[in-house]
């Protein structure tokens, strides 16, 4: 029986722009990017997200 419980939620990885980056590997370094390449992604979905809404409020309001 283990004593681990891999039920709990597992700490994300926090990246700090200009963080020191020289003691991690590459695979730690691969790990951020990717991190950083979802975020990305999901912060223009979301900018995506909100224009289309304003665009279809500003063709609501049109004269």
């Amino acid at each position: 029986m283990s004593f681990v419980d891999d039920d709990r939620p597992q700490k994300k990885p926090n990246h700090e722009i200009g963080m020191d980056l020289s003691m991690m590997s590459v695979d730690e370094l691969t790990s951020r990017i990717d991190m950083l390449k979802a975020e990305i992604s999901r912060i223009e979905a979301e900018a995506q997200r909100k224009a289309s809404g304003r665009k279809a409020a500003e063709n609501l309001f049109k004269s």
